[in-house]
């Protein structure tokens, strides 16, 4: 190899990780994982973030630097799956499980609001979607960033089981969805969004992984998985009716509930974006998934499309862009479509440059509307995780005007930790 060579590969590894170096964002080591992370429209520099159980942090500098708190919710407690947005006036919200008492846990959705950046948080908050003895699991939220009636709207979307990892056939899991008018204060009595119930085994044939996307017209979308594969839902006055049957997207090959060496459990939940952007692509509906249909020991990230708000979908794209085949796992992955540009961004760990099990984080991008990725690799370093520690089942990107903002959970020696990697591409 070259000298020239050499520094050309030098000066392009810098110029990667000058864009995404990475930050550890947690300080308390309290193994931190699924975690969430959001960017305030009205100042771009403030981010806040999130992780389980009732973690939350926050940053002045575009995450430069990182403060650390923790949720409290004296009425309803906290039992994790944070999910972390802002509106437009640049409140934050944070939205997790409940565990009211020690005998009775996850049986509502939890909304606290920020007023000051993600500093501190209303106490105890609102709630959604309480029905016992039924269960409430697996939310996520999004605020109405569009013109349409219903801006600055929230919505929320989650998974209602019967039973939680119930084996009881009549036991059956549902896609739920509720909204607030009012800043997160109040919500819409939830309903049931779907057709096909899913079992309770909290695994392939569960109905899960709903996360609520906005058209440029206000149209509510939410994409999920269950028996049939992927399936996609929608409203068009606000989420009082949905329609009639579920519209089928793609199959889910193998299930969403994948095996990854060394990883405690791993899912392939989809996750459904929409472009509000005025870009070419605008109106664009994205879901974004990974699935064994190149083999169970070549897991890879997906991303499919819709041109016509839900109504047919392409072919999957294949958005890792190592070789097929070459039984290198990609997993865990997170999409966002920023809503200025149009680009869509996805996240996912990758073993690609290993033999083993270490450890690599890469984020892809499109900018032709989901037809083509690249992508790079932005963990500085690989770790090596251990099967016996809870990983986690999700990571986070967000995006806002080309900036884009990265979480992940790392592993070293058995020990988590939380990893923010920003900038432009």
């Amino acid at each position: 190899m070259t000298y020239k060579t050499i520094f050309a590969l030098v000066l392009v590894n810098s110029l990667i990780f000058s864009q995404f170096k990475n930050v550890q964002v947690n300080k308390t080591k309290n193994m931190p994982e699924e975690v969430t992370i959001a960017i305030n429209p009205v100042n771009p520099n403030n981010l806040v973030a999130g992780a389980n159980i009732n973690t939350y942090y926050w940053s002045t500098d575009k995450g430069v630097t990182w403060n650390e708190g923790f949720i409290m919710s004296e009425e309803f407690g906290v039992w994790g799956d944070p999910c972390t947005i802002f509106d437009l006036n640049g409140n934050a919200y944070y939205f997790h499980l409940s565990r009211p008492s020690q005998s009775q846990w996850i049986d509502r959705m939890v909304c606290q609001k920020s007023t000051d950046g993600g500093k501190t948080y209303s106490n105890p908050g609102s709630y959604t979607g309480l029905n016992l003895p039924k269960k409430q699991d697996k939310e996520w939220a999004i605020a109405d960033y569009t013109d349409s009636p219903r801006k600055n709207y929230i919505f929320i979307s989650w998974t209602q089981f019967d039973a939680y990892e119930s084996r009881i056939p009549t036991d059956s899991s549902n896609i739920m969805f509720s909204y607030s008018s009012d800043g997160g204060l109040n919500w819409s009595k939830a309903m049931r969004i779907n057709q096909l119930a899913g079992d309770c085994k909290d695994s392939d044939s569960t109905d899960e992984g709903a996360v609520p996307a906005i058209a440029p017209n206000g149209d509510i979308y939410v994409g999920w998985s269950g028996p049939a594969g992927i399936v996609f839902d929608k409203s068009s006055d606000g989420g009082k009716t949905w329609l009639d049957e579920d519209i089928y997207v793609c199959p889910q090959v193998k299930g969403w509930d994948i095996n990854i060496d060394g990883i405690y459990r791993c899912n392939g939940l989809p996750i459904t974006c929409c472009d509000i952007s005025d870009s070419p692509n605008r109106g664009n509906i994205y879901i974004n998934f990974s699935d064994a249909r190149n083999g169970e020991d070549d897991i890879d990230i997906f991303v499919v499309r819709s041109t016509d708000a839900g109504s047919s979908w392409n072919e999957p794209v294949r958005v890792n862009q190592d070789p097929v085949g070459n039984k290198k796992q990609q997993f865990m992955s997170w999409m966002s479509v920023d809503p200025k540009t149009g680009i869509v961004y996805v996240i996912y760990y990758d073993r690609r440059a290993h033999e083993d099990k270490q450890t690599d984080v890469y984020l892809a991008r499109s900018t032709d509307g989901g037809l083509t990725f690249e992508d790079k690799k932005i963990s500085e370093t690989p770790f090596l995780p251990v099967k016996g520690v809870f990983f986690g089942d999700y990571i986070n990107v967000a995006s806002y005007n080309n900036q884009i903002a990265c979480i992940w959970q790392r592993m070293d020696m058995g020990v988590l930790s939380v990893i923010y990697a920003g900038g432009e591409w």
